[in-house]
């Protein structure tokens, strides 16, 4: 049965290091852990805050990060995750 890829996706930095990507949306900077790359730090717009990438199966570092990208036209993460992020935020507001 095939699989689908998959890509980890944050918005803010779970394990390891880096520095700062440019400003400039697509700029991005490697994030490690023990020395060694685990993703990427990746500016989704201009001057805004960077997002947190990481392969998931079948998919390399540089494809997830053009998926991102590509799913980030709007704001500042992927279309899917903002949708679910409004989803659970209305579902909050509901719980007694």
């Amino acid at each position: 049965r095939p699989t689908s890829p998959t890509v980890g996706c944050a918005k803010s930095r779970f394990v390891g290091e880096h520095d700062a990507p440019g400003r400039e949306r697509g700029s991005r900077a490697p994030l490690t852990l023990a020395g060694r790359e685990v993703g990427a730090v990746l500016r989704t717009r201009d001057g805004v805050a960077p997002i947190y990438v990481s392969i998931g199966h079948r998919i390399d570092l540089d494809r997830a990060c053009a998926l991102v990208l590509a799913a980030a036209r709007e704001g500042r993460v992927p279309e899917p995750t903002r949708l679910a992020d409004r989803v659970v935020a209305e579902l909050k507001r509901r719980l007694p």
